[in-house]
């Protein structure tokens, strides 16, 4: 079992609808959609586990931040997050967790749960991260992708589980399609 963070005492306020408004300019209808359904999931998956509700308005932010870079251009996600490793030169896009923790921060939020939980939605997080499993899980399994339903279930019942299965899929279909899995990733697939 995951432990939610605990409730800090003066936990940040999430000006929400702010938020929606620069992600929704920056990504295509189609990215927008498929922020919205992560976000009913996460936060479904979050109460299901029983999360705060410090932590639920955490999985909510992330998870609505999650793919606010996701559309920009190769040279944009560089700039806003230099590659570390031969990765990422290769695969521009791999970045675009870090890129979007990174606008998340230009934009205000200070949240280290939450900014973590953004970057880490690509490659994985260290499954005491609750919120960051949420998101995770929730990228992986929301219902416009039409894949992996078993792991939606899972994650309502036993996020720790479903947490574990999707970084798993994750890998598994990296390596069945011949691409080259993230040293990060693998890292997170390990400590498993």
């Amino acid at each position: 079992m995951i432990d939610a963070t605990p409730d800090q005492p003066e936990a940040e306020r999430f000006d929400v609808p702010s938020y929606r408004e620069l992600v929704r300019a920056g990504v295509s209808d189609e990215r927008f959609a498929h922020i919205e359904r992560v976000i009913e999931l996460a936060v479904r998956i979050a109460d299901a586990n029983r999360f705060s509700p410090a932590d639920v308005a955490r999985v909510e932010l992330a998870a609505l931040l999650h793919d606010a870079a996701r559309d920009l251009d190769d040279a944009t996600l560089l700039a806003l997050a230099p590659p570390q490793n031969q990765v990422e030169v290769d695969h521009p896009l791999s970045v675009h967790g870090r890129a979007g923790r990174r606008m998340a921060e230009q934009w205000g939020v200070t949240d280290e749960v939450v900014l973590d939980a953004v970057e880490g939605h690509v490659f994985g997080v260290q499954l005491s991260n609750a919120v960051g499993a949420a998101v995770y899980v929730a990228d992986v399994c929301e219902p416009g992708r039409g894949v992996n339903d078993d792991l939606r279930e899972l994650a309502l019942v036993d996020l720790g589980a479903a947490y574990r299965q999707a970084v798993g899929v994750k890998v598994e279909y990296l390596r069945r399609c011949g691409k080259e899995v993230h040293p990060a990733t693998l890292k997170a697939y390990e400590s498993l």
